[in-house]
């Protein structure tokens, strides 16, 4: 499957991501915003170019639309809720003041999203494979990896675009 950290990572260095500060309060609404419509983006580009990829018949296509969604989703859920995770571990860390409690704490929480998380993905990857032959699951792998690519290329070309 396609690294979608590196996905994650590139919409976060987009500043697609909510800052969490009260300073950057005034940038929340923008940012989300462009996040959303990045995530919009990504995903009609899939709708649009699914089926003739992937060579999905008709009634396949009606299947496969929804569990797409659902693991696009679920992607975006787990790797948000693992970046606040981290975003909260780092601030609790940089504090100076943590306890060895509240690092427990935020620390299993980690844990707990680094466990739950990849198999959660793994639930919805295989309900889209149940759908797939084994030709069109390869493709769909190899799709998402075109995918990735296609959207690191736009970031390269977005942050050389953007004035310094």
């Amino acid at each position: 499957m396609v690294s979608w950290r590196a996905i994650l990572t590139l919409v976060i260095g987009l500043g697609l991501v909510v800052p969490a500060t009260a300073a950057q309060e005034k940038d929340r609404s923008g940012r989300s915003e462009r996040r959303d419509e990045a995530f919009r983006m990504v995903d009609a580009y899939i709708i649009a170019n699914i089926q003739e990829s992937l060579e999905l018949t008709d009634e396949q296509y009606e299947q496969v639309i929804p569990l797409v969604n659902k693991l696009q989703k679920a992607r975006r859920k787990h790797f948000s809720e693992r970046y606040h995770a981290e975003r909260r571990l780092r601030r609790l860390l940089g504090s100076g003041t943590a306890t060895e409690p509240e690092v427990i704490k935020a620390l299993g929480n980690l844990k707990t999203l680094d466990v739950e998380g990849p198999a959660k993905l793994r639930t919805h990857a295989e309900a889209l494979d149940a759908v797939l032959s084994p030709l069109q699951q390869a493709k769909y792998r190899v799709f998402e990896v075109e995918v990735e690519r296609r959207m690191r290329d736009l970031m390269r070309r977005g942050r050389r675009e953007r004035p310094q």
